[in-house]
Formats: C-alpha cells, structure tokens, sequence
C-alpha cells in the first residue's frame, strides 16, 4: 500500500539516531521522537505543550537565547559544537535505558512553516565517532589554539612595546623642544622680573609721597613732592608695566598648559574633543622651532566634536610641525587647515620647503628612516604618527613636489567605529 510522503517522513524521524525537538514560536514542545525519549528517560505525553526549559532546565541559559535569536530573528540555522560544554539538554541514557550518557553531543535549532504558523526544529546528534575519526584535526586545533594564545601574547607584548616607543618618541620630542621653550619662558619671565624691580622704585617712591602727608606744611609742600618724585609718570608706568606683566605669566601659564596637554603619559581613552584647542596648545608648545623657521597660518574650518586620544593627535600634529619647519631653508610659510567631510574630519599640515624626493617618498613611514642629518632627527616621527593615525581608523595622504613643498594630509572619523565595525 502506498503512503504519503508525510508518514514517511514521520517515520524516517522515529527511527533514526538522532534527537528531533519540534517546538512552537515560543519554545513549547510540540512533539519529540523515540531517540530522545529513550535517551533522555523521560516520556513524551507529560512533556507536550511544556516549555523546552522546564523539561529540561539545563537548557535555560544565554546560549538557547543567543541560538533563538539567531533563528527567529535572523531567520538562520543556529548550532552548538561538540567541542562546547556543558552541552544543551542532556541526554543521560543509553538506548537501553542504562546510565550511558551521549558523549560528544552537537546541536542545530533552526525555524520552519507549518500551516502558516512558525516552529522551531531542534537537532540532537552524537559526534564521537566524527570526532574520532579527526584527532589529527582536533591535535592540529589544540595545537593551533595554542599558537593563538602565543600570537596574542606577542601581539600584546608588541602593543605594550609600540606604547612605550610612542612615549619615548613624545619625551624625546619634548627633550629637542626643551630649549626652545626654555627661551620661550625666559623671556616673559625676564621682563616680568625686570617689570617687578621697576615697580619696586615706584613704590618707594609713592610710599615717600604717602608718609609725607602728615609731616608736610603746606599743600604746596606736598605737590612739590609729587613734581619731583614724577607722581604722574609713575601713576601711567605702574598701569603699564603691571599689564605687561600680566601679559607675560599668561603667556608662560600658555607654555605650561600646553606641556602639560602634550605629554599626558597614561592617556589611553578615546574622547570628544574640540581638535582645534589641540592644535594652538600645539602651536604654543613649539612656538620657539617655527618662529625663527617660518610664517604659521592658520585655515581652520568648521569642525564637530571628533572622539579621538587628543594627546596622540596632538602629537601627530606637532611632527608634521617640526618636519614641515625642517624641509624649509631660509624663512618660509606653513599652513595648518582642517575641514570637514561627511563623517570625517582632516588636518592638513603644508609648507613650501625643498619637498621630499620621489624616490624616498615610498619610505618616508618606515621606522628610523630619515634624510635629516645626525643629531637633527631619530626616524620615528612619521613612522610614529603613522601608527597613531592607524590606532584612530583613519589614514594619511601626502603629496609632494620637490622644490615647491610638502601637503600631509590627516583623515579621521568623527566617531570611533564600534567593535565590528569596518572604518570606511
């Protein structure tokens, strides 16, 4: 006699060795086969319209959601690898009944349609003979998760070394700077301290005219006391020299402030800063390399909050500084811009100096590769600046032509990408 396909397949599900789960939207058992009755010891009937985690409890945990999601949200087929453990449901009995529990248990939970109403198909089947028949495989994965671990070590190792370089790179950049704003700060200080021995005359001086009021005649005797001390010379000088001085602790708080924002050691967080406060903290800080070297203009465009490590830009932004006043001979000009474009942001650092040659144009981000003379750079600077814009998932462009100047062009995203997430 014939039969349909439906009991044919019903009974293809009873007879073979593996566990078929058929579940509705919300996970209560519409039905199980005899695999799973006999290997789980319990019967079919009491379970019916039960929910799959209070058959069986070991069930209910973030892996069954994370497979549920996966199925009935994305419409995907989930699996569990032998290799996870503990397994979903645990199937504790051999086919006779005896204590022999499944040994290396995989899983798949995927959806389907069944007159119109979504169900859920969970698969149950024993690996151990696959598993087996691959322990060469399962060596090689044992052995290849090991390299894992020692790749990850080192990458960590290489992580934590690059860190050290980028701070050694950033004291020895602060160390060539050292002078300069040694200078910088010496001459405000000096007029303010000569301002303050002036200021000191004076106040003798006004001090003398005060303590004569009680022992002076006449009025006439304190005027001539005012005329010859220059009372109203005094008056106008005191009001100039105290905003002088005023002037010149503002710009060494300047100086300061801006050494204290370029060399912020455990600064490690990605934030959203204003880039442009960077960039004149930067300019205050290298003021002494680039006055004597060239004009500085400023083209600033419109920029939104950017989340990035507002150290390491800065950074970045003080080498292409001192190379861009390193390729000049003579007095020249560089430019620093910025602008905005889509959900990114650049900075843009360009002089006219000698250019860089076409030959080496190639090699210019290599560590230690430089054209400066001894003494004058280390090679990092690019090389450096180059990881560090790396590090921020954006990228640097650079145009050159030799004897007419250099254009370094640095691209950020507005917003850090999140884990996952491609830059582009």
């Amino acid at each position: 006699m014939d039969r349909s396909p439906l009991d044919l397949a019903g009974a293809l599900v009873e007879d073979i060795e593996v566990g078929v789960i058929i579940l509705d939207r919300d996970l209560r058992i519409l039905h199980w086969n005899a695999f799973i009755s006999q290997r789980s010891g319990k019967p079919l009937e009491p379970a019916l319209r039960q929910p799959l985690t209070s058959v069986f409890p070991e069930a209910d945990t973030p892996r069954l959601g994370q497979m549920l999601a996966k199925a009935r949200d994305q419409g995907l087929h989930a699996y569990t690898h032998w290799r996870e453990d503990p397994y979903l449901i645990q199937l504790p009995c051999s086919p006779e009944g005896r204590v022999a529990p499944l040994r290396l248990q995989s899983t798949l939970l995927f959806p389907f349609d069944c007159h119109g109403e979504r169900c859920f198909g969970l698969l149950l089947y024993d690996t151990t003979d696959f598993a087996r028949s691959n322990e060469q495989l399962t060596a090689a994965l044992n052995a290849l998760g090991s390299k894992q671990l020692e790749q990850e070590q080192l990458i960590h190792k290489l992580e934590k070394a690059n860190a050290q370089l980028v701070q050694s790179e950033k004291l020895a950049a602060i160390g060539q700077l050292a002078a300069g704003v040694a200078h910088e700060i010496n001459n405000p200080i000096g007029y303010v301290f000569s301002n303050l021995k002036t200021l000191t005359g004076y106040v003798n001086d006004l001090l003398r005219i005060v303590d004569a009021v009680e022992g002076v005649g006449s009025l006439e005797e304190l005027q001539q006391l005012k005329r010859s001390l220059e009372y109203d010379y005094i008056r106008n000088d005191v009001e100039a020299l105290i905003h002088e001085s005023e002037d010149g602790i503002e710009r060494v708080k300047k100086i300061i402030t801006a050494l204290k924002d370029f060399s912020h050691i455990e600064e490690e967080a990605f934030r959203a800063v204003d880039l442009h406060k960077g960039f004149d903290s930067t300019l205050n800080l290298v003021n002494n390399e680039l006055k004597y070297k060239a004009e500085v203009v400023r083209e600033y465009g419109e920029l939104p909050q950017v989340e990035c490590i507002p150290s390491q830009i800065n950074q970045v932004v003080m080498n292409l500084l001192i190379n861009a006043a390193h390729a000049i001979e003579g007095f020249g000009r560089i430019t620093l811009r910025s602008g905005h474009d889509g959900g990114w942001v650049w900075l843009e650092v360009e002089d006219n100096g000698k250019g860089i040659d076409p030959a080496i144009l190639h090699r210019i981000y290599e560590p230690f590769f430089t054209t400066k003379p001894v003494g004058k750079g280390t090679g990092l600077g690019l090389a450096l600046s180059y990881n560090i814009v790396q590090k921020h998932n954006g990228r640097i462009e650079v145009s050159s032509h030799p004897g007419q100047g250099t254009r370094f062009r640095v691209w950020l995203p507005e917003r850090q990408p999140m884990p996952g997430e491609v830059s582009t």
